[in-house]
Order: structure tokens, then sequence, then C-alpha cells
């Protein structure tokens, strides 16, 4: 009998790192689960990771629920000791041949010119496409 939950994280994970490697981050993996201290579920490159949320709950997801997941996101950014993590999550009529689409979550304070004034991080939502994009112009991932 296989896990329902787990057969369909798998596949939003599979097709995450699929797309990052053939958009700019050929060496993207999946990573294996650590229990409590997870460290997300793609190595896009050394010091960034993806958290990827699938499946019906990531198609209905609230905002409320959104900034759960970040702050996971960011604990697991913490366990894996990298620099800066991605929130990617399944839209709602969008499968996997359309990942480029699903959105994608990050703080944006990473970009120190963002932060000059201080105050607290801005979190975008961009697509999974635009958001690789904006990471390789930052100059992770092969160059643009």
């Amino acid at each position: 009998m296989t896990n329902r939950p787990k057969a369909i994280g798998t596949r939003g994970e599979t097709a995450v790192t699929r797309y990052a490697r053939e958009h700019g981050f050929p060496l993207a993996d999946r990573r294996p689960l650590k229990g409590t201290l997870d460290e997300g579920d793609v190595l896009l490159t050394v010091g960034l990771i993806a958290e990827v949320k699938s499946g019906k709950s990531a198609q209905n997801a609230s905002l409320g629920q959104i900034r759960k997941w970040l702050a996971e996101t960011e604990r697991e950014r913490v366990n894996a000791g990298a620099d800066h993590a991605i929130l990617v999550v399944q839209r709602r009529g969008h499968g996997a041949e359309r990942v480029g689409e699903w959105e994608c979550w990050q703080a944006f304070g990473f970009y120190d010119r963002a932060n000059a004034g201080g105050g607290r991080p801005l979190t975008i939502c961009t697509t999974l496409d635009d958001g690789l994009t904006l990471l390789r112009m930052d100059e992770w991932g092969d160059p643009l």
C-alpha cells in the first residue's frame, strides 16, 4: 500500500527539481527526510534550499497557511545551514507540467538593497520561473 500524501509530495518535489535543473540550477537535487531536523525538500545549489508544497492542501492554502509554511521553511533553512530558502506552492489547476507557474515565496530581506532602510524583511511571491530568475540575477545558480 502506498502513502498517498508522500507520493503527492514526491511528485511535486521531483517536478521542482527537474524544472530548476533546466532553468539555471543544474545541481538541484531532492533531499532525504531528516525527521524533526528537516533541511528542506530540494537543494537548489550550495546555500539555497526549497520547501515544496503540492496537492490539494497547497492548491487551497490560505494566506495563514502560507505564513506557517514560510516559518517552517525558515526553520529548515537554519537546519540546513543555508543562506536562503524559497517556498514553492502548487497553484490550483497547475499540474507538474506547469510547475514554472507555481508560486514561489521568499524573504526579500536577503537583498541588502531592499533592507537598506531597516525594518522587517519583505516577503514576495512570484512564479517559480520568475523566482529562479531573480535568484540568478543575484548570482545564485548559473549566470543569466
